[in-house]
Formats: C-alpha cells, sequence, structure tokens
C-alpha cells in the first residue's frame, strides 16, 4: 500500500472518529444533533457541549497522539531501534518534569506560554542526550536501559515535588495533570501549543530523506551526502518540540510513539521516510478511540487517557521487544 493511499484513509478514518467523539459523552446526541451543532444550527446548550466541550477534547486528543506517533517515528529512524520513543526512552518523563516545575513555582500564572515552553525545554535536553548515548553506545539494551534510568530520575525529582507541594490543591493540580489527560481543554489551550506542535512537525517532515538515507548506515549516507550532525539536530528539535508541547496540552502520555510506527511499517515497506505522516495520523485516532472508550466506561469517575494508553501500550512494548528479541537470535 502507497504512503499517500494509507494517508488517505487514516486522515478519514480521523475525521470520522472525531465526529463520533462528539456525539457519545455523559449525554449521547444523536447524529443529526451533531451535524447541527457543528454547524451552529441547533439549541444553545447543544452549540455549547459540542463547540466548547467535546470537539477541543477529540481535538486535543488527536494532535497530541499525532505530535506523539511522528516524533515517535522519527526517534527510530535516527536510532535505527524500533524500540525508540519519547515515553519509554525518558523524553515524557523529562518534559512532564519541567512543567511540573513550573506548575510547583506557579511560573504559568506570568504567561500561558510557560508551560509548553519549560515542557519543550525538558524534552530537548533529554532527547539531545539520547542522541549523544546512541552516538558513544552501539547497544540497543544499553541505550533503552539508560532511557529508563532517565525517566526513573525525573519521576523521582517528579514525586519530591509532589511531596513538597505547598497544600493540597496545588497537590492534586499536579497528580491529575501527570496522569495525562484532554478534559477540559478549550481551543486556547490547543492554540497555545499548535505552533510549536506545527514548527516540530515540519522540521520532523523536511527530515525524512535524510532518515531514509540513514538505514543504510552512517558511513553510506555521509557518502551520499548526508550532514549527520544537521540531521541529528533536526530530528532532537522536532521530537523535542513536538513531545514538549503534547505534554503541556495533555500531561504525560506514552507509548503511542512506539506502537504506532510499528503497525505502519510493515504497510509502507519499512521506509521511515514514508512512516512519519501515517505513524502521526494512526497516533491521532488511537487517543480519539481510547477517549471515547473512556467516556463509555461505566466507572464512577472517568479514568485519565494517560492510565488506558499505559495499560495497552506497556504489554504492546513487551511483545514488541520481545519479538525483536527473537527476530536477532
Amino acid at each position: 500500500m502507497s504512503s499517500r493511499k494509507l494517508s488517505l484513509m487514516l486522515f478519514f478514518s480521523c475525521l470520522i472518529c472525531l465526529f463520533l467523539a462528539c456525539a457519545f459523552g455523559s449525554t449521547p446526541m444523536n447524529f443529526t444533533r451533531v451535524l447541527a451543532a457543528l454547524l451552529w444550527e441547533s439549541s444553545t446548550a447543544d452549540n455549547i457541549v459540542i463547540w466548547q466541550i467535546r470537539l477541543p477534547r477529540a481535538l486535543s486528543a488527536l494532535i497530541v497522539g499525532a505530535a506523539l506517533g511522528a516524533s515517535g517515528a522519527a526517534l527510530q529512524g535516527l536510532l535505527r531501534n524500533p524500540l525508540a520513543e519519547p515515553g519509554v526512552l525518558g523524553v515524557t518523563a523529562s518534559a512532564s518534569l519541567s512543567a511540573t516545575f513550573s506548575l510547583y513555582y506557579g511560573l504559568i500564572v506570568s504567561s500561558p506560554f510557560l508551560l509548553p515552553i519549560y515542557s519543550i525545554i525538558g524534552a530537548l535536553i533529554a532527547t539531545g542526550f539520547l542522541v549523544l548515548v546512541a552516538i558513544r553506545v552501539s547497544s540497543v539494551v544499553t541505550l533503552i536501559l539508560i532511557g529508563v534510568g532517565l525517566s526513573s530520575f525525573s519521576a523521582a525529582l517528579m514525586s519530591l515535588l509532589l511531596n513538597l507541594a505547598p497544600n493540597p490543591f496545588s497537590l492534586a493540580d499536579m497528580i491529575n495533570w501527570l496522569l495525562g489527560s484532554v478534559a477540559n481543554r478549550s481551543f486556547n489551550d490547543i492554540l497555545i501549543v499548535t505552533p510549536f506542535m506545527l514548527c516540530g512537525f515540519l522540521i520532523l517532515f523536511f527530515s525524512k530523506r535524510g532518515l531514509a538515507v540513514l538505514t543504510l548506515g552512517e558511513e553510506a549516507a555521509s557518502g551520499i551526502g548526508v550532514n549527520l550532525y544537521r540531521l541529528r539536530i533536526a530530528v532532537i528539535l522536532g521530537t523535542g518540540l513536538m513531545t514538549g508541547a503534547s505534554v503541556a496540552l495533555a500531561g504525560a502520555i506514552g507509548f503511542i510513539g512506539i506502537v504506532a510506527p510499528h503497525l505502519i511499517r510493515p504497510l509502507i515497506h519499512h521506509d521511515p521516510s514514508k512512516s512519519i505522516i501515517p505513524s502521526a495520523l494512526l497516533g491521532g485516532l488511537i487517543l480519539i478511540i481510547a477517549d471515547i472508550i473512556i467516556r463509555l466506561l461505566p466507572t464512577s469517575s472517568e479514568l485519565k487517557l494517560g492510565v488506558i494508553a499505559a495499560i495497552i501500550g506497556a504489554p504492546a512494548f513487551i511483545w514488541i521487544a520481545m519479538k525483536q528479541r527473537i527476530a536477532h537470535d
């Protein structure tokens, strides 16, 4: 299947799921009411529910999933490691740590842009560190272990901040945010992070040729004329911008960046240059569907999206790791 055809199928699937996300909730709405509300031709109550609650929430899930999917595909292409992903390698945890720091000290009160900026700084530092390690370390296992260590260290510092929270309300806010959720998001929240995500995506998109050539090996890529230093910087910057912005919008959501590219890779003949857009669309689709399921589950309180993503993604990560081990043996 061609990358363009696959991307079109996923794009229309995302549109359908966006429409379904507007229909399902605590009070289901039939498709006629949803369509009328989207066109501002329904009652005031329906218009408010769709435009101020359900549509921003669904769009947040879409763009967060897309950012994580594209970041995972780019990191896997750069490190030539199918287990590379912002969450597994500690990038998401580092971004969460920086964002938690801004929440702890109330820095976002002065400007709403400080939260995504702090998240992006944390993501860039972690991604840059991992790329430096990947240059010196050839073992995939070692790289994953270093990523796990980075994630654990960030988690420990976040726990310290939670323990030192000045009051119960700040503690509750930080915990709810760290669990990962797109509930109660508005179009203003989306507009704040969209420029960072768009810049990151464009950087990764224009790096896809270098990622394709890199599959031949670093020496061959250099011989063809690929500037490896520039390629690494571009992928670091792109994944840092997208991961940091997604953490700022929805908190810590893991494993999307490993599941989406893994499902896409066989369909595009394992070509990294063709995986970024389909992985982004599939990542967004997965998060929209997960968020719909959360709203339909008969629980006393709504589950967090990050929890569901971890429950689904962690077994998938183990399966992919075992599959890679068997293939190497």
